[in-house]
């Protein structure tokens, strides 16, 4: 998050109604430590924001946090596995950002939390800036890389991984560590890891929809994807280091028969790597 603002603004929202006036999560300034929310596997547990969820992430898989992702709404819903506890992080359409640890508790004692404004750690600016007309608006101004650069620098550093996809082959792993979805386009943060005692030169990183072979008859059809954005895609990968980078590439689907296959390619060199993402990570992403 290097180059995102994060600038701490307390006002105090007023909400009308007895649905609203639940007591907030907490009312402490955002430098002390984060609130705990508990959540378990056989309830869901309702978080209600001032503004539309605009991405909710959480920082382990035993957490589960969903929220309508085409229609943006208020409200998202949390479930947990047993494990270690995990943060959650939610932006809103508005910019606000607000952080929480999460933590698994077998029997909850509250289901509903209603945030105020004033409990959010920070703003983003420019706030909204993933809505289809900020969108287009900047791709006018020429300035759309600097908004993919601006988030693409904000996930590359988070400890957050959707599951194991990887392959490994002679000395060179490629892994897909995050897929995120932004109304727009999806966010893949990839780690190429050269554990042999040569240089990885890179000729390329594509990204194809592939028909899963079905039957011996059956050809296999590929459609490749133009990223709208690549960032820090090395040229080297020096021996025994590894390197990170985000392909963003717009928003798509896959259906049962489809796969998304990532194809890393050696410069002057034999070691290739496939790398096959099944459709339940890409139509699931955090």
């Amino acid at each position: 998050m290097k180059t995102i603002l994060l600038t701490t603004i307390l006002f105090l929202p007023f909400f009308a109604g007895n649905l609203f006036a639940q007591p907030p999560v907490s009312s402490r300034p955002s430098s002390h430590v984060l609130d705990t929310i508990f959540a378990n596997d056989s309830k869901n547990v309702a978080l209600f924001f001032p503004a539309p969820i605009r991405q909710g992430i959480t920082g382990a898989e035993n957490f589960a946090f969903t929220y309508n992702r085409e229609k943006e709404q208020n409200f998202g819903l949390l479930q947990a596995q047993p494990g270690d506890e995990s943060n959650l992080l939610i932006i809103s359409s508005s910019g606000a950002v607000f952080s929480y640890i999460v933590a698994y508790k077998k029997q909850l004692e509250r289901l509903n939390y209603f945030i105020s404004e004033d409990q959010r750690i920070g703003s983003l600016k420019p706030a909204n800036v993933d809505t289809i007309q900020t969108i287009a608006t900047a791709q006018k101004a020429g300035n759309i890389d600097s908004y993919f650069k601006r988030f693409s620098d904000f996930l590359i550093d988070r400890n957050q991984r959707i599951g194991r996809i990887k392959i490994r082959r002679n000395g060179i792993a490629l892994s897909v560590e995050n897929i995120v979805f932004q109304k727009e386009a999806l966010y893949f943060v990839m780690e190429i890891e050269n554990a042999s005692t040569l240089d990885y030169d890179l000729d390329y990183l594509k990204f194809y929809i592939q028909t899963r072979k079905q039957g011996k008859k059956k050809s296999i059809q590929k459609l490749e994807i133009e990223p709208l954005y690549v960032y820090r895609l090395p040229v080297k990968i020096p021996e025994k280091q590894s390197k990170r980078m985000v392909f963003v590439v717009p928003k798509f689907s896959l259906a049962r028969d489809k796969q998304l296959l990532i194809e890393l390619k050696e410069r002057n060199g034999e070691r290739a790597l496939p790398l096959k993402v099944k459709p339940r990570f890409i139509n699931n992403p955090n």
